[in-house]
């Protein structure tokens, strides 16, 4: 999805004409699983509460959420095939391109949502409906959601705050409401940040973009990510001080771990600001700075935790 860029320092990226990973496993989009290391967030906080069955839930989770997430990109590129087909860089996708055929990836979708809501319910219950509700919700979005502004950004976000919510699930770790709701925030800022990245690119290379990037301004797009951000930060400070501090017995270390959250939000904020954050795991796998930041961030809960 993601292609050259005006100042945005991003990695050019063209899909499907530099892999020679098979076409089946090309259009699961394997690089974007990235985004299911979000299911390791609930462990960090929860210091001695984690054991080896919590680690071995939280990886069947990140597996799990590997399959289905790759389910709707199969059904979603599978849908917009003749779409993508007329797009100047989804048109070298597999299914697009011809190289996977549009009813092989339909039927390599239902094996994987079906492998993975059924080894979910088989290995905890409220993990398969985790799953099964993240399928419905993406299914909703894949048939016509993605077309309605607010709603199709809800969507968006509640792709990243399940998978959080998965990985507590499946590790069996308690989570808090200030924390779901820095999720939840956290979620609708990056979504906000992607949408407002693609009108960016539009703006500046006169590319066509979605119809529903279309229906927004970037003064409005401006507005949902800034209020996103705000709210999460405000969230996670009262979680850390809160309930955070209070688990740590008083420890002035969870306190300490808003200085390196604020500090990586503000640097996530300038790709989005400049437009380059489309593709968050791009900025998550080349930007040092904030990888820094976030070791940093996990280095502070942990000493929290632990201390």
């Amino acid at each position: 999805m993601s292609g050259a860029r005006e100042d945005t320092g991003a990695p050019v990226r063209v899909e499907g004409t530099s892999s020679r990973l098979p076409a089946w496993l090309r259009a699961m989009r394997p690089h974007q699983w990235v985004k299911n290391v979000l299911v390791l967030a609930p462990v960090f906080p929860a210091g001695p509460q984690v054991d080896g069955g919590t680690l071995v839930g939280v990886a069947v989770a990140f597996g799990l959420f590997c399959l289905i997430s790759s389910s709707i990109y199969l059904i979603n590129d599978a849908r917009d095939v003749e779409a993508d087909r007329a797009h100047p860089r989804k048109r070298f996708r597999p299914i697009a391109a011809g190289e996977l055929g549009v009813r092989t990836a339909v039927v390599l979708a239902v094996v994987l949502a079906a492998t993975a809501i059924t080894c979910g319910v088989l290995w905890q219950p409220s993990l398969g409906l985790v799953l099964g509700v993240y399928f419905a919700v993406q299914l909703a979005y894949c048939f016509g959601l993605k077309h309605e502004p607010v709603l199709e950004l809800g969507c968006v976000a509640s792709g990243f705050l399940l998978r959080m919510l998965a990985g507590g699930t499946a590790g069996g770790i308690p989570l808090s409401g200030w924390f779901l709701l820095t999720a939840a925030f956290g979620s609708l800022f990056m979504a906000a940040g992607k949408r407002y990245g693609e009108a960016r690119r539009g703006e500046l290379t006169g590319e066509s973009v979605r119809r529903v990037v279309q229906k927004y301004s970037t003064t409005y797009l401006r507005f949902v990510w800034t209020l996103a951000a705000t709210i999460a930060v405000a969230t996670y400070a009262l979680w850390a001080v809160e309930v955070l501090g209070r688990q740590s017995g008083g420890s002035p270390v969870a306190g300490v771990s808003l200085v390196p959250f604020v500090l990586a939000v503000l640097r996530y904020a300038i790709d989005v600001d400049r437009g380059a954050a489309e593709e968050p795991e791009d900025i998550a796998l080349h930007d040092r700075v904030l990888l820094v930041l976030a070791v940093l961030w996990v280095a502070s809960l942990l000493l929290a935790v632990w201390l």
